[in-house]
């Protein structure tokens, strides 16, 4: 082959070989682009399956308190919470059907365990609810709800201590009656960080509850996202079993569906309360 032709023909050759090679480059970016949008979607479907798994967890209730409250009687001599399931994130709490209640008053409380008022109904009238509970007289439903976060100094203790609440209707739920009282008898004062989570936990152990899971559950705020659910729920309305729409404020006190508006701070003004909307002329609630 003539020189001529030889060189001809190499400049042909390097110039294929540089149009495949450029041809080769670009089948790697479009590989390595493809690679990367492939990882991008797979990246992506993880992240919406641990929002989606993480959705359906939050909010999520303890045992014992499907009607967002946990109901408690008696038998003459001891205090039981109720049975019920937890209630799934995003249901719509199982009103308690009062009709199938033996005891003649059925008492609802909603309350904040940071509310001064709270405090001063549960000082006047915590025992003699017990009593009447105890005796099978009454039943009490307590719906620990969280409105006053904004007064705790940043700590949103209500949210906190109704959670410690939601631990103990979780683990140890025939003890909540005791818990429930010990917490208002340490009740810290409004504007003030209220009480650390191992000072809840303290107060729940000195009420008799011994459960290990429960200090978790408080420090971990297991129920927290429920509270604020349960808590929208009664701001939201309606209200089951209530001749009112909605939670105004706390204490709201429901006897048999009727609510109390009399003094909080007055024994024997909620007792005469309690015996009218039972139908008992008694000392209690179960008198003839």
């Amino acid at each position: 082959m003539p020189k001529k032709d030889v060189r001809e023909h190499a400049r042909e050759q390097a110039h294929q070989m540089r149009q495949d090679e450029k041809k080769r480059a670009r089948r790697r970016r479009y590989a390595l682009r493809g690679g990367i949008g492939l990882a991008l979607i797979t990246a992506a479907t993880a992240v919406a399956l641990v929002i989606s798994q993480q959705s359906t967890s939050a909010g999520t209730g303890p045992l014992n308190m499907a009607s967002d409250g946990i109901l408690l009687g008696g038998d003459g001599g001891t205090v039981t919470a109720a049975s019920t399931p937890a209630l799934t994130a995003g249901a719509q709490p199982v009103a308690t059907d009062q009709t199938t209640l033996s005891a003649k008053a059925n008492i609802a409380i909603y309350i904040d365990y940071l509310c001064p008022y709270c405090g001063q109904f549960e000082a006047t009238n915590a025992a003699q609810i017990a009593t009447w509970v105890t005796a099978g007289t009454a039943s009490v439903e307590l719906h620990p709800i969280s409105i006053l976060d904004t007064s705790s100094l940043g700590q949103k203790y209500s949210t906190r201590a109704a959670n410690a609440a939601a631990c103990v209707a979780n683990y140890d739920p025939n003890s909540f009656l005791s818990v429930n009282t010990a917490l208002f008898a340490n009740q810290p004062a409004e504007n003030t960080g209220g009480m650390t989570d191992a000072q809840l936990q303290a107060v729940i152990e000195g009420a008799g509850v011994n459960d290990p899971k429960i200090a978790p559950c408080i420090t971990e705020r297991t129920f927290g996202s429920w509270v604020t659910a349960a808590s929208g729920r009664a701001l939201g309305g309606p209200l089951a079993n209530a001749d009112i729409p909605k939670v105004t404020g706390t204490p709201t006190v429901l006897v048999n569906g009727a609510s109390y508006k009399g003094s909080l701070t007055d024994a024997n003004a909620f007792e005469t309360f309690v015996m009218t909307q039972s139908g008992s002329t008694g000392s209690t609630p179960g008198g003839n």
